[in-house]
């Protein structure tokens, strides 16, 4: 199941403000997800951040090639 990149960004803030104010429980779409620790939570938010990153990655648009004959 893909997960949109709003979503992501959603969650993400959720969990940044859990966080932030010291709650280790998030509500999200009717979920509800409990974290053990503050370093899981760290890890959650490290991975949500990668995945956003990699959703709005665009594409190379130019390929350059070089070629040398070794001389």
């Amino acid at each position: 199941m893909a997960v949109s990149v709003a979503e992501l960004i959603e969650l993400r803030d959720r969990l940044i403000r859990s966080r932030a104010s010291g709650t280790r429980q998030v509500d999200y779409d009717g979920k509800r997800i409990t974290y053990a620790t503050d370093s899981e939570m760290a890890t959650a938010l490290a991975d949500l951040e990668r995945r956003i990153a990699r959703a709005q990655r665009r594409p190379a648009r130019t390929l350059r090639i070089h070629t040398s004959k070794g001389l």
